[in-house]
């Protein structure tokens, strides 16, 4: 009998995929790179290879994110440009003076943390970690549902290679997934104005941000000076950012409502096993296809289509809240409802970039009630004033329902009469939460 090991399905497997990553197999890499939602220029396929390598090396289970903010970082680097000291003075003075604006117009302080100016490849890069928690329960969904249909559609003589090679096929499926959520977090970098221009809180909680090449590239064509643009959206941005450093619950709860919605994603097997039952290598542009328009993401249950009427809602009341906080600090700039005017038609349709990502996790991020929730703040704003609407922030169990978007006028009427305030359970909760994520040190002491 021969000493020589023979080789395992596995191994035989990872052969197979070793000599197409090498080059030596029919299937053409910059077909598959178009299928990832990669650009086919040699430096993509170049990077998809290696990406697609590492993961075949790796011992780890899991979506390799790594590979989403290399890519990020690519396309955003290609056309990042440095910030001039010219931009940067403007940008420090509009945020100086818009900080001022904010103080007249609305009771939640100034953040202790700094404004940042950041070019496209700081954005991207500070922002994928958010992005890669967002988008990992459908990453790991589409990675599963692959395996197990690639394992039950394999001819018989591939069956026993397939079955042991289901971690392997995860890591290339995670990695797939990984780099385009890459490509649509670069192509993002390259639209936004500032951190919390997509809706949600990608940055650290009270941290402000803007990116001075997008906010030049928003000003071009309106035919408005400059500083009138620089400042509007420097007020924008910093009411976001006082409004996640005041409710420090907020930011959390954002983000948790968003992935325990992507846990309930369930991918479309049947559609998978159609696509594996007519694929053709050689033309894998229909896997990209079927992934970018969402059609694996089959219709959302009744407790999904719940769930996601909620989340709507509470984003609809933080861009409502910022809209009406943001044209009462900007009343002066003599074209400021042109600006806002522009932010709300770029807002409704947003980019490709964000309908990609919409397709890949079954979310859009505009909320639909977006004018019903500004007319709902600005309506509590002419009754109670300012300080009292703010203060609806403070604990989840006093910010407006859905209920509230229907008829504003009764909460109107709830707030005259005095509403209640949350029970001593509520409020011990509350202020744990509180100082357990004050983390940024510009509390008071207690009084002597």
């Amino acid at each position: 009998m021969s000493d020589e090991p023979r080789d395992e399905p596995e191994d035989e497997f990872r052969d197979m995929l070793r000599a197409f990553l090498s080059g030596n197999s029919d299937i053409d890499p910059s077909k598959l790179a178009s299928a990832a939602g990669l650009p086919s220029d040699p430096a993509a396929v170049s990077q998809l290879m290696a990406q697609l390598q590492n993961a075949m090396q790796s011992s780890a289970d899991g979506v390799n994110w790594d590979a989403a903010r290399t890519q990020a970082q690519e396309i955003a680097g290609k056309a990042s440009l440095s910030i001039t000291d010219q931009s940067r003075a403007q940008l420090d003075q509009a945020l100086h003076v818009a900080s001022l604006w904010l103080d007249e117009v609305t009771a939640l302080s100034d953040s202790a943390v700094a404004p940042r100016l950041m070019t496209r490849t700081e954005w991207a890069t500070a922002t994928v970690p958010v992005w890669t928690q967002l988008a990992e329960p459908v990453a790991v969904s589409i990675s599963d549902a692959l395996t197990e249909v690639l394992r039950d559609q394999a001819p018989e003589e591939m069956a026993g290679m397939l079955a042991g090679a289901s971690q392997l096929m995860r890591n290339l499926g995670g990695t797939l997934f990984a780099m385009q959520l890459g490509q649509i977090v670069g192509q993002l970098s390259q639209e936004v104005v500032s951190g919390g221009d997509v809706g949600i809180p990608l940055l650290e909680e009270g941290q402000a941000a803007l990116v001075p090449q997008n906010v030049a590239d928003f000003g071009e064509g309106l035919d408005i000076p400059i500083e009138e643009v620089q400042l509007y959206l420097a007020i924008r941005e910093l009411a976001h950012a006082r409004l996640f450093r005041h409710a420090r619950w907020l930011r959390l709860h954002v983000i948790s409502s968003i992935t325990e919605f992507a846990k309930g994603i369930a991918i479309d097997t049947s559609r998978l096993e159609q696509l594996a039952e007519s694929f053709d290598p050689s033309n894998p542009e229909e896997l990209r296809d079927a992934m970018a328009s969402g059609a694996l993401i089959p219709p959302k249950t009744e407790q999904q289509q719940h769930a996601l009427a909620r989340l709507e809602t509470t984003l609809a009341l933080i861009e409502g809240w910022v809209d009406i906080v943001t044209a009462n600090a900007s009343s002066r700039l003599p074209r400021w409802n042109a600006i806002a005017e522009t932010v709300r038609r770029r807002r409704a349709t947003g980019g490709p970039a964000e309908s990609a990502f919409g397709a890949l996790i079954g979310l859009e991020l505009r909320p639909r009630r977006l004018r019903d929730a500004a007319a709902m703040w600005q309506a509590v704003t002419e009754a109670v004033g300012q300080e009292k609407r703010d203060a609806l922030w403070s604990h989840p169990d006093l910010v407006p329902s859905s209920a509230d978007l229907d008829d504003p006028a009764a909460l109107v009427a709830r707030l005259l009469a005095g509403a209640p305030e949350p029970d001593e359970m509520d409020q011990a909760l509350e202020d744990l939460l509180r100082e357990e994520t004050s983390q940024d040190g510009d509390d008071q002491p207690p009084a002597p």
